[in-house]
């Protein structure tokens, strides 16, 4: 990571879905472990129009969510931002079905030239998406290796501060 280069890692779900939970559970890990200078961090729970606020003036972002795609529970997928150049577009989209990759479609719209030029998506195989507040074990396991991975990733030569959050 290049100096005073800000990254925002953004844990996207629903914390009443179990797995779903996924994403906001390692934000709060990693704010817990401490986060490196110039990386922050922020719940993005399910409202993905938020996510595209708070990438503006960013120049990394990373993403974490729960993917049901049937393959075993606890598995990472690290889907690279050329992956993302062809989103879908902004039709029929309401609040209520606006989801991260809609977020980074309509960030691109609306911050121009202050979107984030990398952009890294991990997905966390899903496991159990009913109702209730806990991960599964494989999840958990998965989720606390990169949430290490992350922190040691962008603290490279930087300085780790404590609940460091925009």
């Amino acid at each position: 990571m290049a100096e005073n280069e800000k990254t925002l890692i953004i844990g996207c779900g629903n914390l009443l879905r179990a797995d779903d939970a996924v994403g906001p559970i390692l934000i709060r890990r990693m704010w817990e472990i401490g986060l490196p200078e110039n990386v922050f961090c922020v719940d993005g729970g399910t409202a993905g129009m938020d996510v595209a606020f708070q990438m503006r003036g960013k120049d990394r972002v990373i993403i974490i969510d729960a993917c049901k795609t049937g393959e075993e529970a606890g598995t990472v997928y690290k889907v690279p931002g050329e992956e993302l150049e062809d989103l879908p577009p902004l039709t029929d989209i309401h609040t209520h079905n606006f989801r991260w990759d809609n977020a980074l479609s309509f960030g691109r719209w609306l911050l121009k030239d202050e979107y984030p030029n990398d952009i890294t998506v991990y997905l966390i195989e899903a496991e159990n998406t009913d109702f209730g507040e806990n991960l599964s074990p494989k999840v958990k396991e998965s989720m606390e290796k990169l949430a290490h991975r992350l922190i040691k990733e962008l603290g490279e030569n930087t300085t780790s501060v404590k609940a460091n959050a925009t």
